[in-house]
């Protein structure tokens, strides 16, 4: 399956400029006109939005609610003159309501609508957990915190913003364009994004959709180092780890146990490295990468591209996490239920090992995988679906493959990074994570993940601790949207 990512890819290289050169930086800073600045009213409004967006919880708990976030930016909407029939809010239950509005042409338009896809719940967070609470908008020290400031109400927040302050100036584009607000990405029963597909497409249904909740700029030291622009992603997969046992009083203890049979093959695990594999885009990646570093690590990204590649160069690389995460299928324990009492051996010990599969590999086959790392009849290995339920078998999909270029996309795009953070170049890359975009890519509409969000390499916070956002990088975003929506709507 990965032999067609080769075919498609070097046309996006070549679309971009990073091998042909046809959209060199100095020529896109020739030709791009100049970005429009957000005024302090502009700003004041998108970081009131930003505040109230991170200060609803979200998550997928019985505190949390997305209807809530999605009602408050519908009554935005209508409060700023949008016609209530370009302003829907549906979803499949109460809680789960997604928020769609369109942006109309003037006139009939002739090419199809421009999607901007963003989900607006977040992954759970405890106040124990953070110095300041997740669920309030603080800023400090040149950074917004809370959950959900990195994924991704920054750009719910900036897409919201964009859209009222195009409306409030009387911008006509000559398509319409679509902002998409949705539930459940995080997880859930209710993802908002698939549900729009299935049952609302005439909402939702696009030429291409632009995804803010991957690609961005990579920031080493406060230099822009690359502009990231998503061209395919790993498969997102859930799998139950589960020992039983007889039980037992705990003044008896037996070696084999559910709790030391589970620990046995999590320790597995954690030692076992998938191997080395890199694609088209992630081969393309580091090409693009290696020459913006210097030194070893320099060579090392050089040594990789290498045939055969120098495997001590890549377990090198791979002691940065991002940099190993493009290398292989990465697996790893996130959650531990085990035992019924203090005095009692337990029962039944199980985990839930999230895996983050290379494209070409199925979550089947990882499955099988770990059957036999593990190597215990005693264990189960059973694969757990986005909405929860246990199968004994998981499904055989495989990745999305990379959308075809488009020049009205990557022209402006390519343009707009340039005039905001100057000879930084734009690259596809392999998303790590996975996103909403697949849902769209399985339905045909080709889907571009960018979120012109600048982050250190090492302070990427996302669903840990203290997640935050520098004030700097909002500010470029929000700059970068408005130009970026208006470059779309123009075409």
């Amino acid at each position: 399956m990965r032999t067609h990512q080769g075919f498609l890819v070097p046309a996006l290289v070549v679309a971009l400029g990073l091998v042909a050169g046809s959209l060199s930086p100095a020529a896109i800073a020739q030709e791009a006109p100049p970005i429009p600045q957000a005024s302090d009213t502009d700003l004041a409004l998108a970081r009131a939005i930003f505040k109230q967006l991170i200060e609803i919880n979200t998550t997928d708990t019985p505190q949390g609610n997305v209807t809530t976030a999605t009602t408050a930016m519908e009554k935005r909407f209508l409060d700023a003159g949008f016609p209530a029939a370009d302003v829907h809010l549906v979803g499949p239950n109460p809680r789960k309501q997604n928020l769609v509005v369109r942006l109309r042409a003037a006139g009939t338009p002739t090419e199809k609508p421009v999607l901007f896809l963003c989900h607006v719940d977040v992954v759970q967070a405890l106040r124990s957990d953070w110095t300041t609470d997740p669920f309030q908008f603080v800023e400090k020290d040149g950074y917004y915190y809370g959950r959900g400031t990195q994924d991704m109400k920054d750009s719910d927040a900036v897409l919201v913003a964009t859209f009222l302050r195009l409306h409030k100036e009387g911008y006509k584009p000559k398509r319409d364009l679509i902002l998409a607000l949705t539930a459940d990405e995080e997880g859930g029963k209710s993802n908002g994004a698939s549900w729009l597909v299935n049952t609302h497409r005439e909402l939702v249904d696009a030429a291409y959709v632009i995804n803010p909740d991957s690609g961005g700029v990579e920031l080493d030291q406060g230099r822009a180092v690359m502009a990231d622009v998503e061209a395919t992603e790993k498969v997102y997969s859930d799998f139950q780890i589960m020992a039983t046992d007889r039980g037992g009083h705990s003044s008896l203890p037996r070696p084999d146990n559910a709790i030391y049979e589970l620990t046995s093959a999590l320790n597995k695990l954690a030692a076992y490295t998938f191997p080395f594999e890199l694609n088209a885009v992630t081969r393309t990646y580091f090409k693009n990468l290696s020459d913006r570093e210097t030194g070893q690590t320099a060579a090392d990204m050089q040594a990789i591209l290498a045939t055969p590649p120098d495997l001590a160069a890549a377990e090198r690389l791979s002691a940065e996490p991002s940099f190993n995460a493009n290398f292989r299928t990465t697996c790893v324990a996130t959650r531990l239920d085990a035992g019924d009492a203090n005095n009692a051996l337990p029962q039944m010990a199980q985990a839930i090992v999230n895996c983050r599969i290379f494209p070409g590999h199925s979550p089947e086959e990882i499955r099988q995988q770990l059957v036999a790392l593990f190597g215990d009849p005693n264990l189960t290995v059973k694969y757990v679906s986005d909405a929860g339920a246990v199968a004994d078998t998981a499904p055989d999909r495989i990745a999305i493959s990379p959308p075809p270029p488009i020049p009205a996309v990557f022209t402006p795009l390519t343009q707009i990074t340039d005039a905001i953070w100057p000879g930084t170049p734009v690259t596809p890359m392999m998303e790590n994570g996975a996103s909403d975009s697949i849902y769209f890519a399985q339905a045909g509409i080709p889907s571009y993940g960018y979120s012109a969000v600048a982050l250190e390499r090492d302070d990427v916070r996302a669903h840990g601790r203290d997640e935050r956002l520098p004030v700097d990088s909002f500010t470029k975003a929000l700059n970068f949207f408005y130009a970026f929506a208006k470059a779309l709507g123009d075409e």
